[in-house]
């Protein structure tokens, strides 16, 4: 993807944003577009931003036009607690997808990438200390998370049958548990290791003790770097790979152990976990099987949670000192 035109959607978001930079940096022409006011995307760079609501089909024909490329990363969506709240908003997601690829054939879009999540896959396998990572085979028979995981299901199959019958090229990426600086770390709609260092941070600065987590802690999760996550998708997008693909790591730890890690990293030496058991915590144990992204893309990732973890605290604390200045 060098010399493209090439329109992101959900540009004002976590993923999309570092994706922009990423291509701009590659030499190519930007269309960004995302439904927020540009005065509150998370990065802002010097390309053609558009705030605009990509669930309507006459904004989809205007945006698609012109393109080489389309990357959809627009979505309404959050952390655990958000999606099991919103199940309704999250469905209507589907409108974001299909109007993109109807816009993508009238304009004869070359190639097409869709963001999906590990949401999709079968919460049947993901119940207990026993549970295998999740490869690809396992998103059928089908049973994904209410609402989010069906709507990223169906949509995959769409581009697919699109992509099939098109002859766009369609890439899809099952992305599990991205995370890093420059996205929501407060609000609801943060994700864990956001959370978590919001958490952490909030006690440092105000000389707090106690840290609350949802559930016993005990919830196994893989938690794949920003950084690793773009590498990995562009690989992806520039590849001959037609079907969905996990992008993500092997390496999952509880919520108690990111927690330890977190304060660790955060010199918050003197705390208590809180568990609130009646807090949203998903399915038990969620990891991630990069058999056939390894096979495909010759990719694996290279940023460990540590690293990645410091670079994440460092940029939610210089947030909330900002904030409490």
């Amino acid at each position: 993807m060098k010399n493209k035109k090439i329109l992101v959607t959900g540009a004002g978001g976590f993923i999309g944003g570092h994706m922009v930079k990423t291509l701009l940096d590659l030499g190519n022409t930007i269309r960004a577009v995302d439904i927020k006011e540009t005065k509150e995307w998370f990065q802002i760079h010097n390309c053609e931003n558009i705030s605009a609501d990509c669930r309507l089909k006459d904004v989809c024909d205007e945006i698609v036009k012109d393109c080489d490329i389309v990357l959809n990363f627009s979505c309404d969506m959050g952390g655990i607690g958000y999606i099991h709240s919103n199940k309704l908003d999250c469905l209507t997601n589907v409108l974001i997808n299909v109007h993109l690829m109807q816009s993508c054939i009238k304009n004869k879009i070359d190639r097409y990438f869709y963001s999906s999540s590990a949401c999709i896959y079968n919460t049947q396998l993901q119940k207990d200390k026993t549970s295998k990572p999740l490869s690809e085979k396992d998103a059928f028979p089908a049973m994904p998370e209410d609402g989010y995981g069906w709507e990223k299901l169906f949509s995959e199959l769409y581009c697919l049958q699109v992509g099939a019958e098109t002859g766009i090229k369609v890439r899809i990426a099952r992305y599990h548990n991205i995370y890093g600086p420059n996205g929501t770390y407060d609000g609801g709609r943060e994700k864990a290791p956001a959370a978590i260092a919001r958490k952490i941070s909030y006690a440092k600065l105000n000389n707090l003790k106690n840290i609350e987590i949802w559930g016993n802690g005990e919830q196994k999760r893989s938690f794949l770097y920003i950084d690793d996550c773009i590498d990995a998708t562009i690989k992806l997008i520039n590849s001959e790979v037609s079907v969905p693909i996990n992008i993500g790591s092997e390496k999952a730890i509880t919520i108690n152990e990111l927690v330890d890690l977190t304060a660790k990293i955060g010199l918050l030496l003197d705390y208590k976990k809180i568990y609130n058991l009646n807090g949203t915590v998903g399915v038990n144990v969620r990891n991630c099987d990069l058999t056939l992204c390894k096979t495909l893309l010759g990719w694996e990732p290279k940023v460990d949670i540590k690293s990645g973890l410091t670079s994440t605290f460092n940029w939610i604390h210089s947030q909330l000192i900002t904030q409490k200045n």
